[in-house]
C-alpha cells in the first residue's frame, strides 16, 4: 500500500504544478480572442474600402489607399502575433505533458521543462510586441483620419 500511496503522492504534486502553465494558457487564450476581434474589425474596413474605392478619385483614393495599407500592414501584424501566441500555448502543452511524463517514469525532465517554458515566455513576448505595434499602428491611423 505505501507504493500505492507515492503514486497518488507523486500525481497530485504532478497536477499542482500544472495548474500555474494552465493559468497561461488562459491567459494566451484571451489574448487570441482579443487578436481575433481585431483581425475581424481591420478585415472588415478592409473590405469596406475595397467596395468604395471605384466611386473615388483624387486624394479621396490615395487617402483610401493609404489606409489599405495601413490594415495591410495592421492584418500582418496581427496574423505573427497570433502564430507567436498559438506557438507559446503550444509549448505550454508540451510543457504539461512532459511534466506529467516526468513524474510517472520518474525521470528528471526540469532542464526540458525549463527549456520550454522559457520558449514559451520568448513567444508570447514577441506576440505581445507585434500586438502592442498593430495597436499603436491603429491609433495613428485613427488620428490621422479625425485630423484629416
Amino acid at each position: 500500500m505505501p507504493v500505492l500511496d507515492s503514486h497518488v503522492f507523486d500525481m497530485t504534486r504532478a497536477i499542482q504544478l500544472a495548474v500555474a502553465p494552465v493559468f497561461l494558457l488562459t491567459a494566451i487564450g484571451a489574448i487570441i480572442n482579443a487578436l481575433m476581434g481585431r483581425l475581424g474589425r481591420a478585415v472588415d474596413r478592409r473590405r469596406k474600402l475595397e467596395e468604395l474605392l471605384p466611386a473615388f478619385e483624387g486624394e479621396t483614393l490615395a487617402s483610401m489607399e493609404r489606409e489599405l495599407g495601413s490594415l495591410a500592414r495592421r492584418i500582418k501584424l496581427v496574423f505573427w502575433a497570433m502564430a507567436f501566441a498559438v506557438l507559446s500555448a503550444l509549448l505550454v502543452c508540451l510543457l504539461i505533458g512532459t511534466a506529467f511524463i516526468g513524474a510517472l517514469v520518474a525521470v528528471d525532465l526540469s532542464k526540458p521543462v525549463a527549456g520550454m517554458f522559457v520558449l514559451a515566455i520568448a513567444a508570447l513576448t514577441v506576440c505581445l510586441l507585434a500586438f502592442l505595434r498593430e495597436v499603436f499602428l491603429a491609433a495613428m491611423a485613427d488620428r490621422a483620419r479625425s485630423v484629416g
